[in-house]
């Protein structure tokens, strides 16, 4: 016979917060309204306490011996949760790399044009994996490559640091970026320049918008003339029945039949 209710197995410990009769405890571990600690409590007695100050018992370490509850509004402390989620994960390390290839022969055009694409890539709070490959009889002249990796590093300093000095693997040169702190870095020469470029594009989608809806025409209606008040219209002036007079007296049936 199948139940129609899910085993217990289904409901995993921290899938989801308990709270008030769904916390599986006798005994439990309570922190007051205000912060206090107030002992290891019956749970009937924590739900009742609960219910008296106006909130929810909500269990915030499951895992404890016995688990520790709280006493506070639900939706208050799922704010709280959000919140400080919100924070931790603004403030995290970035996790996107960028990669910026190089070579030991490069053109001083090429290598401003790589140098300002990791400095807008760490600006961005983004890491830069700068690779430099070797390429035929190169590999005997090494050292042509490590400068150029010594001058990216220099230039890129003021808006990041290398995590580990470089290394040669294979046929290359390798070596990552990650970007300086908000307060330590330097502002992005571009930075006007982008500024402008969002700025366009964003005047750009307006003109779209702008294009696909347009405003409606205002309409304008036409005031009668007052001085005009007492002259029937000028479409009933030259028609030939405006002058006919029309005859309302009609003579009783009766009298036209007497006649006839």
């Amino acid at each position: 016979m199948s139940r129609p209710f899910p085993s217990r197995s289904f409901f995993s410990p921290g899938s989801s917060v308990r709270v008030n009769g769904k916390i599986r405890a006798r005994e439990v571990r309570v922190i007051g309204v205000e912060g206090q600690q107030l002992g290891v409590i019956p749970l009937a007695d924590a739900i009742n306490m609960a219910r008296v100050n106006g909130v929810d018992l909500v269990e915030i370490a499951a895992t404890a011996n016995p688990p520790v509850c709280r006493l506070v509004d639900f939706g208050k402390y799922r704010y709280e949760q959000a919140k400080k989620e919100k924070e931790s994960r603004k403030h995290q390390h970035a996790n996107k790399v960028k990669e910026i290839q190089l070579s030991a022969q490069i053109d001083p055009h090429d290598f401003g044009v790589k140098l300002s694409h990791a400095i807008d890539f760490l600006c961005e709070e983004m890491k830069v994996k700068a690779t430099l490959r070797f390429r035929g009889r190169e590999m005997a002249h090494k050292e042509f490559g490590y400068q150029q990796i010594e001058k990216f590093t220099r230039e890129v300093a003021p808006y990041g640091h290398p995590d580990s000095p470089a290394k040669l693997v294979g046929k290359g040169i390798t070596v990552m970026f990650s970007p300086l702190p908000r307060n330590k870095r330097a502002k992005n020469p571009r930075q006007d320049e982008i500024d402008a470029e969002s700025a366009a594009e964003n005047a750009g989608d307006r003109d779209e918008v702008n294009q696909r809806h347009p405003e409606p025409k205002p309409v304008h209606i036409r005031q009668p003339d007052p001085s005009a008040k007492d002259q029937s219209p000028a479409s009933f002036a030259n028609s030939p029945f405006a002058k006919i007079e029309l005859n309302t007296h009609q003579e009783p049936p009766q009298e036209r039949a007497s006649e006839s």
